[in-house]
């Protein structure tokens, strides 16, 4: 019984360092983009507008909760919930060292998370009974799956190289050498994916403002948007804690991992500052005939490699 509560006290430790992680990631993004385009960003609430994140979040549960009258009532207010959900969910896969969660096959949980958003974001646009959040929605599902197809072949060439789906064997085999250097392109192309999975720009076609209003989230105001917002910047955070994990090295209890991994989140943030949103169907193209053959061709590679080594030692 002691050791149920221990974990449950564990989980809501670490859902708490997430949500306040997700705060701190907001108000970097807009100081980030204010001093990109010379202005100064939340600067009044609190010291430099450090409390501006606590603020809006309070503006926003506070708020009235506005509902469409010929939506689908209950999946329509259950969807960013479940977004959120699955979003926090999927951070149980890092390897705490801890005793929090440790299973040997985070790599595929990780993935099933990730399919399991796309249905949030389908569903939000379809219950909401609009045009523009179905467009939107659309748009976003598509996106999203065709760029999960390169991640899961990255993911399975690391897989390959170090035989398992554990991501603490990551830790072990960067201790003295990052995979970054023997993979830069799959890194690159790991991030961009990453973009595209997290609708950000310069893929950020589910919130196109200027065709689609808002996208899957026309309809939702108050507490609904502040949860599909909360989502959506746990995933970033997520995101760029695994990508340090993938690539870079490290354990989770050096400083240096935690800075690794704010410096790709700021990356994250200047994406955003600097490029225009991309066309929709060089989207596309993108992911199936630059990305896909990329990511196949260093599976190919990593596994004759892994073949390669394997005759050297029983030979």
């Amino acid at each position: 019984m002691s050791l149920i509560i221990v974990e449950v006290v564990n989980f809501l430790v670490l859902i708490v360092c997430v949500l306040v992680g997700v705060a701190f990631v907001t108000l970097l993004e807009r100081k980030i983009l204010g001093y990109i385009q010379i202005r100064k960003g939340p600067n009044k609430v609190g010291y430099m507008g450090i409390l501006q994140p606590f603020s809006d979040a309070v503006k926003l549960f506070t708020k009235e909760q506005t509902v469409p009258i010929m939506s689908n009532f209950l999946v329509y207010y259950m969807c960013p919930v479940f977004s959120l959900f699955i979003s926090l969910l999927v951070w149980v896969v890092l390897p705490y060292e801890t005793g929090l969660v440790s299973f040997d096959l985070s790599i595929l949980f990780f993935l099933c998370c990730l399919s399991m958003g796309v249905y949030s974001t389908m569903v939000a646009g379809w219950s909401s009974n609009c045009k523009y959040s179905l467009l939107g929605s659309l748009r976003a599902v598509a996106q999203t799956i065709s760029y999960e197809v390169s991640l899961a072949l990255i993911l399975l060439s690391f897989v390959i190289l170090v035989g398992g789906f554990n991501l603490d064997l990551f830790n072990t085999y960067q201790c003295d050498f990052w995979f970054i250097i023997i993979g830069l392109p799959l890194g690159l192309v790991w991030f961009s994916s990453c973009l595209a999975e997290t609708n950000r720009t310069p893929f950020d076609f589910a919130e196109g403002e200027s065709e689609l209003v808002s996208g899957f989230n026309t309809e939702y105001g108050a507490g609904g948007f502040a949860l599909i917002f909360m989502a959506e910047y746990s995933s970033i955070l997520f995101m760029s804690v695994l990508f340090v994990i993938l690539f870079l090295g490290g354990s989770l209890f050096s400083v240096l991992f935690y800075l690794k991994s704010v410096m790709i989140a700021f990356v994250f943030v200047w994406v955003r500052g600097t490029l225009p949103r991309f066309r929709y169907d060089k989207l596309m193209y993108l992911a199936w005939k630059s990305y896909l053959p990329v990511s196949i061709n260093y599976l190919i590679f990593f596994l004759g490699f892994k073949m390669f080594l394997f005759s050297l030692i029983y030979n």
